[in-house]
């Protein structure tokens, strides 16, 4: 059986993707003020490349197919 769901959740998005762009220079040695603005830039960076599968960086679609016993994001139409 197939089966598409489409799920909407800006919070987790948005504080995920904060979370893990933060997390990407935790060691990078550059002071906090620095990272902050690295952070800044990064997030835009990443938020263009999510955009192909999360539309208003909080709606995702995934297509279960239980079957095949696999699940897929769908890219945004």
């Amino acid at each position: 059986m197939k089966i598409s769901v489409t799920l909407k959740d800006p919070d987790g998005f948005g504080e995920c993707v904060d979370e893990d762009v933060k997390a990407s220079l935790a060691d990078s040695g550059l002071p906090e003020d620095e990272q902050e603005a690295v952070v800044e830039k990064r997030l835009e960076k990443v938020w263009k490349e999510l955009e192909r599968w999360v539309d208003c960086q909080e709606y995702v679609t995934i297509d279960f197919d239980t079957e095949a016993g696999t699940a897929t994001v769908r890219p945004r139409q």
